[in-house]
């Protein structure tokens, strides 16, 4: 056995063409890793650089309030920041982390229009993605494996040694796995070697590591059986070439397009920004309301502020900041069934992963790196619970009327950073396995079917 592999180590050795492609393999992933990881330690260093900036515009409002004032100016001026800051696996694939904001600054005003009122980028301009990880293995290690496994067994056949090979002892199938499956793990450590590397100097964590080394391999060996099935074919290796680049077309770019569009038009989901606008219309058409109508609205969903003084006459900030509410509260359905849409599609996009190898290991990516959908929407829940804690500070001393000093100011509420612990990607996970085994069996049982004459 190891004398077979020695020979086909030799004859790896002595062509340019597999020695190029594994190197430039190997060139490619490490520059992704490298690329990740410093848009990771950009954005890092964005929420660092940001803090000592937030606090001393935060410090400028405080001083309005050296000797006291009204709570409704400060919960209007003071704005909070929060951070979702990168995972340890986020250089792997960046995500949504390249177009959704990881830095939001809100106040108690109304929520829904300061989620997304950054959401200003075009998602068709933003398809392409950035060059990560992710990108090197779904789209360019098939093409590697094509150009190392493209001639497997017509190179033989029209070299004319097919028939002696095929007649020498412990030869048939097993010399087309041995060699096919020498030079698929070849290109497996040109892309593991790169990760292990950057999972020694980042903390990416083992259970992670380990993960997203079993999707590189089995995506590898599903690409692997894909060209061992063509190379049965009685074909030269041009027309093989050809076959192989158009399953790598099919497979990673026209059914993923056709099957997201698909998904787009079966599940509709409007923008956050149409959310905004509507949020927007609802506020600024209770200043044209009565007054008294709009409070009444407040209480019922909050009575325990109905006790307190009626309404002035001039303006006063628990009608302006019961109204903020009252916006908020009018689009609350709109909300949960845009996220609920947004969540239907991220499930048929997993189960999709069961048709195409391709989407299962990007969704799996996603999920380990925790760059993903659910990811995004974990954040803004987390800016959800704490607006409510915003409020909730504020609203005593807005609607009972009590002064706010300096020592008031200091007790507001902080945004804690934290990563909740996240879903693993189980099911693209499954499918990515699933693929691998499933094609490599079919490889296997093809092989033994090579028809020395063509």
């Amino acid at each position: 056995m190891m004398c077979w592999i020695a020979h086909e180590w030799r004859l790896v050795g002595r062509s340019r063409l597999c020695l190029s492609a594994l190197a430039l393999l190997c060139l490619l992933s490490a520059v992704s890793l490298w690329s990740g990881a410093r848009e990771v330690a950009r954005q890092q260093a964005h929420i660092a650089r940001l803090a000592p900036v937030h606090e001393h515009d935060v410090q400028a409002v405080a001083k309005r309030f050296a000797n006291g004032g009204d709570a409704g100016y400060a919960a209007y001026y003071t704005f909070y920041d929060t951070q979702d800051p990168p995972s340890g696996a986020a250089f792997l694939a960046l995500g949504l982390r390249d177009v959704a904001p990881y830095v939001l600054r809100v106040r108690a005003l109304g929520l829904q229009a300061q989620l997304y009122e950054g959401e200003t980028f075009n998602p068709e301009l933003a398809l392409a993605g950035r060059f990560d990880f992710a990108f090197v293995l779904v789209y360019m290690a098939p093409l590697f494996i094509i150009a190392l496994l493209h001639d497997l067994v017509s190179g033989e056949r029209q070299a004319g040694r097919l028939r002696m090979l095929l007649a020498m002892p412990n030869a048939g199938s097993r010399l087309w796995l041995r060699r096919a499956g020498l030079r698929t793990a070849l290109a497996i450590a040109s892309m593991a070697l790169p990760l292990l590397l950057a999972a020694a100097l980042l903390p990416i964590g083992m259970p992670v590591l380990a993960a997203a080394l079993t999707v590189v391999v089995a995506y590898a060996a599903f690409w692997c059986a894909v060209c061992a099935l063509v190379a049965t074919r009685p074909w030269g290796s041009t027309a093989h070439a050809t076959a192989l680049m158009g399953c790598w077309a099919v497979l990673t770019l026209v059914l993923p397009t056709l099957a997201q569009m698909a998904i787009a038009r079966g599940i509709p989901v409007d923008q956050g920004v149409d959310l905004m606008l509507a949020q927007r219309q609802n506020v600024h058409g209770a200043w044209d309301q009565p007054r008294d109508a709009t409070m009444q609205r407040f209480f019922e969903t909050h009575p325990e502020w109905k006790d307190t003084a009626p309404l002035p006459v001039q303006f006063h900030w628990k009608w302006y900041y019961a109204f903020q509410q009252l916006g908020d509260e009018s689009v609350a359905p709109a909300v949960s069934a845009y996220r609920a849409g947004l969540a239907r599609r991220q499930d048929w996009t997993a189960r999709l992963g069961w048709l195409l190898p391709g989407v299962a290991v990007q969704t799996a990516l996603h999920g380990l790196a925790q760059t993903d959908l659910p990811a995004q929407l974990r954040y803004q829940e987390n800016i959800e619970a704490f607006h409510r804690e915003v409020r909730g500070f504020y609203y005593p001393y807005v609607f009972n009327e009590r002064p706010f000093g300096p020592e008031d100011f200091a007790k507001r509420p902080r945004f804690a950073a934290h990563r909740a612990a996240a879903q693993w990607p189980v099911l693209p996970l499954a499918a990515c396995l699933a693929w691998g085994l499933f094609m490599a069996g079919l490889a296997a049982r093809a092989l033994r079917r090579v028809d020395p004459a063509g």
